[in-house]
C-alpha cells in the first residue's frame, strides 16, 4: 500500500513557474516505484504529464510538457517533483501524482498506475 500526498499547487500567473512535490509512504522501498504526474482539467480525461524511473535516469514527457517541465525524484526522501516553467491558462488542471509497482517501465496510461493521490489544484490565470 502507498500513500502519495501532493503539494505545490496554487494560482500562477501565464509565464511562471510552480514545483510540484509528491511524498510516497510506503512500507515498500520507493525505489520499487515509477513515479508520474498527470492532470485533469474540468470536462476532461485525465492525462499524462511526465514520468520517471525508479532510478530517475529515464524520463518520458508528454508533448506539451516537454521543454517547460522537468519531473525530478528523492529517493532518501520518498518525493518526486515536477517544476513547471511558461505556464499557460491550458495548464490549469488537477495534478495528481501516481505510482506504478506491478509493470517497472514507463507508461503514459492512467489505468497501469496503482496508486493515486489526491491532486493539487494548479490555475494559471492570463
Amino acid at each position: 500500500q502507498v500513500q502519495l500526498v501532493e503539494s505545490g499547487g496554487g494560482l500562477v500567473q501565464a509565464g511562471g513557474s510552480l514545483r510540484l512535490s509528491c511524498v510516497a509512504a510506503t512500507e515498500r522501498a520507493f525505489t520499487r516505484y515509477v513515479m508520474a504526474w498527470f492532470r485533469q482539467a474540468p470536462g476532461k480525461e485525465r492525462e499524462f504529464v511526465s514520468g520517471i524511473s525508479w532510478s530517475g535516469t529515464s524520463t518520458y514527457y508528454a508533448d506539451y510538457a516537454k521543454g517547460r517541465s522537468t519531473i525530478s525524484r528523492d529517493n532518501a526522501k520518498n518525493t518526486v517533483y515536477l517544476q513547471m516553467n511558461s505556464l499557460k491558462p491550458e495548464d490549469t488542471a488537477v495534478y495528481y501524482c501516481a505510482a506504478d509497482l506491478r509493470n517497472g517501465f514507463l507508461t503514459p496510461t492512467p489505468g497501469e498506475y496503482d496508486y493515486w493521490g489526491q491532486g493539487t489544484q494548479v490555475t494559471v490565470s492570463s
